[in-house]
Order: C-alpha cells, then structure tokens, then sequence
C-alpha cells in the first residue's frame, strides 16, 4: 500500500476531509491515466505517436501503409516532433528492418565534408584523406538511409543527391567508378520546402524525386486540446520516467499531481524532445520515488498561463455564472470523452459535487466509462 500524505494530531476535521479527497482524485487520475494509456498505447503502438489530433491516426496508417514500400518519404513538422523516430518506426515495419538504420543531419555541414560523408572518399582525394573511407549510402545498404533536416544542404550537394537517387550509384570523392547502393532514403525537414523551392533555395527536381510520399507530423500542443495534451504528456512523460530512471538506477517510477498539473498548463514549443529533456532532467534531480514539482525545471515550474479564453463559452455572450459553469463542465466532459472522473479531477469537484451537478442541468447521467465518440477539437 502507497502513502499518499499524513495529517499532525491533534486531528483537523476540515484538513482530514480535504486530505481524503484530494487522495481519492489522485487515486482517481492515476487509475484514468493508466486506462487511457492502455486505450491509445498498444503494444504495437509507435513510442511517441500518442494524441488526439485528428491528423495522428493519419500518419500512423501512413507508417503502416509506406513501410513495406520503397518508395522515398518525405517527413516534415517542426523540431522536436519525432521525425527520426517515425523514420525508425518506417524502417523497423519494413523488409528491410535487419538491414542498418543509419542517419545523418544535413543541417549546417559544409557541402565538402556532407559528400565524403554520404558517398566516400579514397586515400589522397583531399588533404586530410588519409584513410579510404565507406560513405552513408554504403553503409546504408540493405536498410535505410535518413537524411534529416535535408532543407538545409547547400544547393551543390543537392545536384550530387539527386543523381544519386535516380542512378541508385554514388562516386566516392577522389574515384572515377560509381559503386551500386541499395539503401532505402527517408528525408525530414522542419522547414516549408515547397517554399525553399519558390524562393530557387533548393531544387524543384529533388524535391519531387523526395516527396513522393510525405508524413506531416502535428506538434504536441496539437495533438490535441488542452485536457488531453495532460493526457498525452503524461503517458509520454511516464514512458520517459521509466527510461530514465533506469538509465540513472533510481526507483522513480511516477509523478506527482502537481507535477500533471503544470506539464499541462506548460505550451511545450519544443514538443516531444522538450518534454523528454524536462523528464530526463527532473529524474535525476529527484530524491524520491515519485518526481514533484521541486524536479521539474524552473522555467516550467514557473509557467503561468496567460490564455483567458473559456472553452465552450463565445467571449461575445452575456451568459450567467451558472449557464458559464454549465458550458465549462459540459466542455470538459465532452473533451474528455464523458469520463466523469477524470473531469471531477480537472474541474477541481469531487466526484459526487459532480454527479450532483449533472441533473441540476438536465444532462442525463450514464456510467464513468468514456464514450466512444470522436473527441472534439
């Protein structure tokens, strides 16, 4: 059995009463939590693919519907958003899952020294070659190349690419005899290519050869409205508390509510990578099996909020405090596909205040399970 908080004698009615309920609501989000991880994170899920935009399970039926092919795919969205791991997932699905994953960031790389990294050079073709060396594509062969942030290689080495991708033969630098290649190319970039291609900052002809098929991933802030991001940032936030309390040999396993509660009202503009650095870092700073609020980052610790919309509630409606509630409440529900208990939890009721509230506006009241209804955005 798990301690949740203590209470000093002499007793405190009040502050007993009030201990007691915030244990039900953290017994409550705890037991929500798991079952919503369970409903959107099977076994065979993708690690960090979790969300309720309704882009998500596009690109999910896109991983499984690309991987067998061999077709180049094009992942775009901003940094942060997984882009290699839905390179990893794309390759892992495919024929070629025991062939190499090899990957390699274009970003700021001089053009020199990113064509002897992807094709080779021989011993003498330039002045620090002192050694034969074995490009990416070779490398590559038999699995999947990854090249990621491809909007910013210099236009140059975009040409040498292209002919690399038609022939399916590079040349290594310093060689006059072009070798077969027989790796699969996945390309991601957080930049508007289409846009680069507008502005004659990167070549019409390689960007049709490299997008045949594209996977837009959706940020995280995206993914869904605001109670289901707590919901997906902490299934996501679980997942990386697990790993990296393993990594550093500690017994964290969880967090706290006060925790979910500022992950939530946090806007993540670094998306999944920020999150898993907030994690990695408040694991290692915590001295208990459960991570609080003292872990997480300052700058997160102290993040407030300056949105002052209501959801459900037009800014432009007189409305009485209670037809407001009423919206409030129903919205909440509605986002949280009618689970009582995890609204009573985010509203801040106990459950039974709740229960009481639902009659009182003519709102029929069912079990506490979800329903099946498409969540609205």
């Amino acid at each position: 059995m798990e301690a949740y908080d203590f209470v000093s004698k002499p007793l405190d009615l009040e502050l007993v009463r009030m201990t007691l309920v915030r244990a039900i609501q953290h017994r409550g989000l705890r037991i929500e939590v798991q079952r919503l991880r369970q409903a959107i994170a099977p076994a065979n899920d993708h690690p960090t693919l979790h969300g309720a935009s309704i882009e998500l399970p596009k690109v999910k039926d896109l991983i499984e519907s690309v991987s067998e092919s061999e077709a180049v795919v094009l992942i775009t969205g901003e940094s942060g958003t997984s882009k290699e791991l839905v390179a990893q997932a794309l390759h892992k699905r495919s024929k070629r899952a025991k062939g190499p994953f090899v990957a390699i960031n274009c970003a700021a790389m001089p053009e020199a020294l990113l064509e002897s990294e992807l094709f080779g050079h021989v011993k003498g073709a330039f002045t620090d070659a002192h050694n034969v060396r074995r490009g990416l594509f070779l490398k590559a062969n038999g699995g999947t190349l990854f090249l990621d942030e491809i909007g910013e290689m210099p236009l140059g080495m975009q040409s040498k690419l292209l002919r690399a991708l038609k022939e399916q033969k590079v040349r290594a630098v310093g060689r006059d005899i072009e070798e077969a290649c027989d790796a699969r190319v996945v390309t991601a970039s957080n930049r508007d290519i289409e846009n680069e291609v507008h502005e004659k900052k990167f070549r019409e002809d390689l960007f049709y050869r490299i997008n045949v098929v594209r996977i837009v991933l959706p940020t995280l802030h995206a993914r869904g409205n605001d109670v289901l991001v707590l919901v997906l940032v902490l299934v996501l936030a679980q997942t990386f508390v697990k790993r990296y309390a393993e990594q550093a040999g500690k017994a964290v396993s969880a967090i706290s509510t006060p925790v979910a509660e500022k992950l939530l009202a946090y806007t993540w503009p670094g998306n999944v990578r920020e999150l898993q650095n907030c994690i990695e870092r408040s694991a290692a700073f915590a001295r208990f099996d459960t991570i609080g609020v003292d872990d997480l980052p300052e700058h997160i610790r102290n993040y407030r909020s300056t949105s002052q919309s209501i959801p459900g509630v037009d800014p432009g409606e007189l409305l009485t405090m209670k037809e407001v509630e009423r919206r409030y409440t129903m919205r909440r529900l509605d986002q949280l596909a009618g689970s009582k208990t995890a609204a009573a939890i985010v509203l801040g009721f106990d459950c039974r205040t709740l229960h009481r509230k639902l009659p009182r506006w003519g709102e029929v009241e069912g079990d506490d399970e979800p329903s099946s209804k498409p969540v609205n955005n």
